[in-house]
This record gives structure tokens, C-alpha cells and sequence, in this order.
């Protein structure tokens, strides 16, 4: 007996023929292989110990283990950026986290490997604190002249922007105050025990070694406001200080120490920066992790909650990365 089938009409077997391919489609995207991600291992110039730049670091090289496992990441400690531009400029590190100012230094002074530099994405931004005493009678940038002052040490972002606040104001670091070498490790102690009369610290909100001294001591220090009108004093002086905003840092950074007040200050912007020849796959991919892991990184340092798409791509001074350009243009709407 000849089994007769239903008749299956133009528009229902065009349906079906869609349904299979949609079914083929699925069944070939789990089968076929994925990409592989990027392995071995990479360098990352971070900064001194107490301090955002090695904190995020940390966090960012936890968050690429999840998807990159078989990439590994060693952190290299720093005095800060200016070291760190130097490092990847000349192929030290593969990687580093570098503020905007002391990455246009370099540039502009035509430093070895300068040409090379690459940008990855913005991070956050950075602000200068400037701490005393609560007792201190500065009240202003110009107040220091003579007294004993933390600056940062040689090769770090505090020392830069430290000397040019104090110029700002008509102060030279080298001549008119007693610049000590001290870090976020070592300063906020130093100015509790009397070894010091002020404090420069340039570094995202909330920083630790800031944070843990507010705890602590909260009623025995303030912060020195830095106006606006310094800002515009540093504008005046040429495009690489162009990276310096008049900013406000907000009462909620360390509320023990501001107490619901706000203080006018500077911000610069922090970039992730490499160089021209890295891979491009894999600047594609720590771009991307970048992004992915800004709510995982922010719940420890809030800086990180500020970085965003609409922001990450402009890494002025330098160029983006051909693979962090990639991953930009894959995302775009």
C-alpha cells in the first residue's frame, strides 16, 4: 500500500527549510571550535605597594584568569608612571597603567620608543591630594615654602604634577621646600609622626594608605584646597599640561577626614598603555576584560566604576592599539 503524506504548502516548507538551517546554524557554532584565547606571559608595570595602580593591577589579573587561563600576568612594582611609560617604551614591561601628563612628557621630550606607544583604553582618573596636619597653618600651595614636604620619588606621577602645582604657585620643588622621597607606603606615617609637614599624593579615589590613616587618625589631618586658578596657571604654560582639570574631590572619598565638605583639587586621566608591536589579538582581548570586569574591579577600587565605552577609547596622548581598535569597532552600536 502507497502511504500518502499531507501536502506541505510553498510557505509552511519555506518555514521548515528556515527552521533546519537555524538548527544546522546552532549545532555548527557549538561544534565548531571557538577562538583560543591568548597564552603565556605577559608584564605589567603597576606602582608602589598601598597604592590604586598595584591594586587594580591585582584585581585586573584576577578578572583574566576566568577567561584567559592560560595567560599569565606578572606585576612589576614602580615608583609610578613616569617609570612606567619608561618601561614600556623601551620594552621593559609589556604593559603599564601610566597617567596622561607623564605619558606626554615622553612624547614631547622625544624619549626612546616614544613613537612606539600605544594606547589601550582610559582607565580613571587621578586625583592630587595635598594632606597636613589639622594644626598645619598652610592653607594654601605657596603656604610650603620651607617646610618638609613628601613629593614622591624620582620617576613617579606624584613628583611630576607635585612640581608642577608648586610651580603653579611660585614655589620650585628643588629650591624652596624640603622635598622628601616618601610613598603612599611611607608618607601618611611619616606626617603622623612628625617627620613630615605635608603630603602630595596623586592617585584614585579612595586610595589605601589614605584611607587607612583617615581610619585611624581622622581628626588630626586635612586636606589643602588646590584652586582652579593654579589650573589655569598650568594651562598657560603649554599643551602637555593641557591633561590637568580643575576638579572637586567629593566628601564621600574619605568621610572622616572631609566630614561632608568638598575640596577643589586637580585630576588627571590614567590610560593602559603598550607598545606598537604587541599582538594584536591579545591587546584585543585585555581591552575587552578591561571593560568586562569594571563591576567586579570597582567593589574594591571605586575608581574603576568610572570607566565606561564612551570614555576608554579616547587614550590621548597616543593612538589606540590596532587591537584595542578592534575590540572599539566590535562593540560599537
Amino acid at each position: 500500500m502507497v502511504q500518502v503524506f499531507p501536502r506541505i504548502g510553498g510557505r509552511r516548507a519555506l518555514l521548515g527549510s528556515a527552521a533546519s538551517l537555524v538548527v544546522l546554524g546552532l549545532l555548527a557554532w557549538w561544534l565548531w571550535p571557538r577562538e583560543t584565547p591568548p597564552s603565556g606571559t605577559i608584564t605589567l608595570s603597576t606602582g608602589a605597594p598601598q597604592g590604586v595602580y598595584q591594586e587594580y593591577g591585582k584585581l585586573l589579573r584576577d578578572s583574566v584568569g576566568g577567561d584567559m587561563p592560560d595567560l599569565r600576568i606578572d606585576l612589576e612594582d614602580s615608583n609610578g608612571s613616569q617609570t612606567n611609560v619608561t618601561r614600556v617604551a623601551t620594552g621593559e614591561s609589556d604593559f603599564a597603567i601610566a597617567a596622561a601628563d607623564a605619558v606626554q612628557t615622553y612624547v614631547d621630550q622625544g624619549k626612546p620608543g616614544a613613537d612606539k606607544l600605544r594606547g589601550l583604553a582610559r582607565l580613571y582618573d587621578d586625583y592630587v591630594q595635598l594632606i597636613v596636619p589639622a594644626t598645619s597653618p598652610v592653607q594654601r600651595v605657596a603656604d610650603l615654602k620651607g617646610k618638609r614636604v613628601a613629593v614622591g620619588p624620582q620617576g613617579s606621577g606624584v613628583r611630576l604634577i607635585a612640581g608642577r602645582v608648586l610651580s603653579a604657585d611660585g614655589l620650585n620643588i628643588d629650591k624652596d621646600i624640603d622635598a622628601r622621597s616618601d610613598t603612599i607606603r611611607t608618607g601618611p606615617d611619616a606626617l603622623r609622626e612628625g617627620k613630615l609637614d605635608a603630603f602630595f599624593w596623586s592617585g584614585g579615589l579612595p586610595t589605601k594608605g589614605i584611607t587607612d590613616l583617615a581610619k585611624k587618625y581622622h581628626y588630626d589631618f586635612r586636606f589643602v584646597p588646590i584652586e582652579s586658578d593654579l589650573v589655569a596657571k598650568l594651562h598657560e604654560q603649554g599643551s602637555v599640561y593641557s591633561h590637568y582639570r580643575a576638579s572637586v574631590m567629593p566628601a564621600d572619598a574619605y568621610p572622616t577626614i572631609l566630614r561632608g565638605s568638598t575640596v577643589p583639587t586637580i585630576t588627571v586621566a590614567n590610560l593602559l598603555i603598550t607598545r606598537e608591536d604587541m599582538d594584536p589579538r591579545l591587546t584585543q582581548w585585555l581591552t575587552r576584560m578591561v571593560i568586562k570586569s569594571r563591576d567586579r574591579i570597582g567593589k574594591k577600587v571605586h575608581a574603576a566604576q568610572l570607566v565606561d565605552l564612551r570614555t576608554a577609547i579616547y587614550t590621548d596622548p597616543l593612538p589606540l592599539h590596532d587591537g584595542a581598535a578592534r575590540y572599539y569597532q566590535s562593540v560599537k552600536p
